[in-house]
């Protein structure tokens, strides 16, 4: 290994340049790193999730709290910090087993020092109730509902976070601080991540906790919520089914799209704000079509009724729904290096497209089949204590602790570290686009293929509804 690049400022850029050659052939790495991840992901499951467990976080909103702050602070200690405070050195020589565990316990601190310190003890007790159970129970709350109540705060706020935090990074590209050493450019993308999330949660989700409370804290909040007359709900549910659109379309533009197609626009600052909004309107289009999906399937949505027919859990089943497309994705992404490679950039792009959702709706049918029956979560769709998105998050953090931090170890071994990924990837997709008119024509064809499949989508879905039906009772 060049001794410049061990040299280098502490991780910046290593996620990237590292190449990770597989130790075996065929598909025995991938197969041995999802043995090696399903342990690790049940052993942890039933010590800090499983009702039957030891710890029993599962509530489920405090295990929901818990997984969604792991995956943040992932996000920070990875894409963010680089892995401020240790030393590429240090990366590049120690083993993945020893670096697994205590960039994982580092991230462990971290979270902890968040949940406990920033939201249960300083703004919990000293400026929103709502963030700390203690405070819920002195005005009457029982200790179930405090401690749900505070943990579905705390998860509203890190819905939004694990979109902007990566947002940042992938769609902004750091800016404007790329250039900017460690750990000033963590500390400068996390500022201002963590204000646009204070933000959007005044916005998205205070209102939603204002109504949570008899009688409404008209004097506090918004109520009934801004989102009322157009979503049919007063939920904060609405806004947490298109945010984890947002989330999941920010990893799905950043590994299987390979940052296309906005990664073809050359100007920087008309790239960064393309894709940072492309990104909001494709997740509001994602969203409002899980939503119109779940209509045509089970019928509509009846507001004043309860469980799967009731609008605000439709909104979330829309974010569950789609955390079940961020896994598949993420795996092809990690596990099998994009698998589709031998195209151009869109094409490749689109059949990836068409594989992870194929394969999320297996694992839609696969988990509502069998999750009860060894995660200790409850059978059916809408019970209140079936949380599919608390599970999902838990296994993609297992999934990225082990790319992360691990280098893909046992199955993949990091050999060098070589030119940025990215940087070809963007390449590659700008010297295949030859602006002439027949590449407007062809941009005509594929708008309008794209808009007859969206509608062949909207008249199969009730049929492959009927076909793929779960539970007949």
């Amino acid at each position: 290994m060049d001794t410049n690049e061990i040299k280098a400022d502490f991780g910046t850029g290593y996620l990237d340049k590292r190449v990770l050659v597989p130790r075996w052939r065929g598909p025995i790495p991938a197969l041995v790193n999802l043995l090696l991840i399903s342990i690790l992901f049940y052993a942890s499951w039933w010590i800090f999730m499983d009702p039957r467990g030891l710890m029993r976080m599962y509530t489920p909103y405090v295990g929901y709290m818990y997984s969604r702050w792991l995956l943040v602070t992932l996000i920070w200690v990875a894409y963010i910090f680089a892995f401020w405070p240790f030393k590429r050195a240090w990366l590049v020589k120690t083993h993945p087993v020893v670096k697994g565990i205590i960039l994982t316990a580092f991230t462990w601190l971290i979270l902890m020092v968040l949940i406990k310190g920033l939201f249960n003890g300083f703004l919990g007790h000293l400026s929103m109730a709502y963030f700390s159970p203690e405070e819920l129970q002195k005005i009457g709350i029982t200790d179930f509902y405090a401690w749900e109540y505070s943990s579905q705060a705390i998860v509203m706020f890190a819905a939004i976070a694990s979109w902007l935090s990566p947002a940042w990074v992938v769609a902004a590209e750091e800016a404007p601080w790329q250039n900017m050493t460690q750990p000033a450019r963590g500390f400068s993308i996390w500022i201002i991540t963590f204000f646009l999330s204070t933000l959007i949660f005044f916005v998205t989700m205070h209102p939603h906790m204002g109504i949570l409370y008899y009688p409404w804290q008209y004097f506090t909040s918004i109520a009934p919520p801004w989102w009322e007359n157009f979503a049919d709900t007063v939920s904060g549910n609405f806004s947490i089914g298109w945010i984890m659109c947002c989330t999941v379309v920010v990893w799905i533009y950043e590994t299987i799209w390979e940052r296309y197609p906005f990664c073809l626009i050359r100007n920087d600052t008309l790239r960064r704000l393309s894709a940072f909004f492309g990104i909001i309107l494709i997740s509001l289009a994602l969203a409002a079509l899980l939503y119109f999906g779940q209509e045509l399937i089970w019928g509509e949505a009846i507001r004043g009724t309860r469980r799967d027919f009731a609008p605000d859990w439709r909104w979330l089943h829309v974010g569950e729904m789609a955390i079940f497309w961020m896994l598949p994705a993420l795996w092809i992404n990690i596990f099998h290096n994009n698998a589709v490679n031998r195209f151009s950039t869109p094409v490749n792009a689109f059949i990836r497209t068409i594989i992870s959702i194929v394969a999320a709706v297996a694992l839609y049918w696969l988990y509502y089949k069998t999750a009860h029956l060894f995660l200790g979560v409850q059978k059916g769709f809408s019970h209140p204590q079936q949380f599919p998105m608390i599970p999902t998050i838990w296994f993609i953090c297992m999934m990225l602790i082990n790319f992360w931090f691990m280098d893909g170890w046992p199955g993949w071994s990091m050999k060098q570290e070589s030119v940025s990924k990215t940087a070809v990837a963007t390449d590659k997709a700008r010297s295949e686009v030859k602006w002439s008119p027949t590449f407007g024509v062809s941009l005509v064809i594929g708008v309008i293929v794209g808009v007859g499949l969206y509608f062949l989508l909207i008249y199969a879905l009730p049929a492959l509804g009927d076909w793929l039906t779960i539970y007949s009772e």
